[in-house]
C-alpha cells in the first residue's frame, strides 16, 4: 500500500514539475520526466508512461498559433526522418541493460543542457536546410528511440533557422508532438508498452496541464532567461547522476 502510494505521488509530482518546465520554457516535458522516472524505474517504462501527458501537451503547444502550414511544408523531411529514426531506434530500449540505457540517458541530457549553457547562436542558411533537416531528423529520431528523449539535436536547430518566438514555440510543438507518436509507434512494434502503462499514461496528463498552467504564471512573474539557466543546470545535474550509475 505505502509502495503505491509514493508510486502515484511521484506521478503526479514528476509531471506536475515537468509541466511546469514546460510551461515557462516551451519545452522539457519528456526530457524532465524521462530523467526523473528514469531513476526509479527502466526508461523503457518510463517512456510508455510519459506518452500521453507529452503528446496531449505538445498538441496543446502546437496548435497556439497559425503557422502550422507553413512549418509543415518547410520542415516535412525532418519529420519524415525523426519517425523513421525514431522507430529503428526504439528496438534499443527495451532491449538495452537498464544501467546503460539510464548512461544513454544521461549522457542525453548532459549534451543538451551543456550545448544550451554555452553554445554561441547558429544561424543555418535557408539552402542548407535541404540536406541537414532529414539528417537532423534522423539522429534526432535515433536518439529519441533509444533514451526516450526528444531534445537532440532537433532543438538547437530548429533554434538555429531563425524562425520568430511565435513560429520556434510552434515548431518545438510539432517536432515533438511527431516524436511522441514515433515512440508510441516503436514501443509497439516491438513489444515493449503495456495497457496497464497506458492507464497511468492517462492519469499522468492532469498534474502535467496543471503543471503547464502554474507555468505560464511563473513565466510571467520570472525572468525566463533565469528559469532556463536553473533548469538547464539540473539537468547536468541529473544527467550525471544517471550516467554515474554505470560505474556504481
Amino acid at each position: 500500500m505505502n509502495d503505491s502510494i509514493f508510486f502515484y505521488a511521484l506521478l503526479t509530482a514528476t509531471f506536475l514539475f515537468a509541466g511546469m518546465v514546460k510551461g515557462v520554457t516551451g519545452m522539457g516535458l519528456p526530457t524532465v520526466a524521462m530523467g526523473l522516472l528514469g531513476m526509479v524505474m527502466p526508461p523503457s517504462m518510463a517512456a510508455s508512461i510519459l506518452l500521453v501527458p507529452s503528446f496531449v501537451t505538445n498538441v496543446w503547444q502546437l496548435f497556439s498559433g497559425g503557422a502550422i502550414g507553413g512549418l509543415v511544408r518547410r520542415l516535412w523531411t525532418m519529420l519524415v526522418a525523426i519517425v523513421l529514426g525514431t522507430v529503428g531506434g526504439s528496438a534499443l530500449l527495451p532491449r538495452m541493460d537498464p544501467t546503460w540505457s539510464g548512461f544513454a540517458l544521461g549522457s542525453a541530457l548532459i549534451v543538451y543542457a551543456l550545448y544550451a549553457l554555452f553554445a554561441p547562436a547558429l544561424s543555418i542558411p535557408r539552402p542548407l536546410e535541404k540536406w541537414l533537416s532529414p539528417l537532423v531528423g534522423l539522429i534526432t529520431g535515433v536518439v529519441t528511440g533509444a533514451t526516450g528523449v526528444f531534445v537532440m539535436p532537433a532543438v538547437p536547430y530548429l533554434g538555429a533557422l531563425g524562425l520568430d518566438k511565435d513560429e520556434l514555440v510552434q515548431a518545438l510543438g510539432l517536432s515533438f508532438t511527431v516524436s511522441t507518436v514515433a515512440l508510441a509507434l516503436g514501443l509497439l512494434v516491438n513489444d515493449a508498452f503495456r495497457l496497464n502503462q497506458l492507464g497511468l499514461s492517462s492519469l499522468s496528463v492532469l498534474p502535467a496541464l496543471l503543471g503547464m498552467w502554474l507555468g505560464s504564471l511563473i513565466r510571467a512573474r520570472i525572468s525566463p532567461k533565469r528559469f532556463r539557466q536553473c533548469f538547464l543546470i539540473f539537468l547536468v545535474v541529473l544527467g550525471v547522476e544517471l550516467a554515474s550509475r554505470v560505474v556504481i
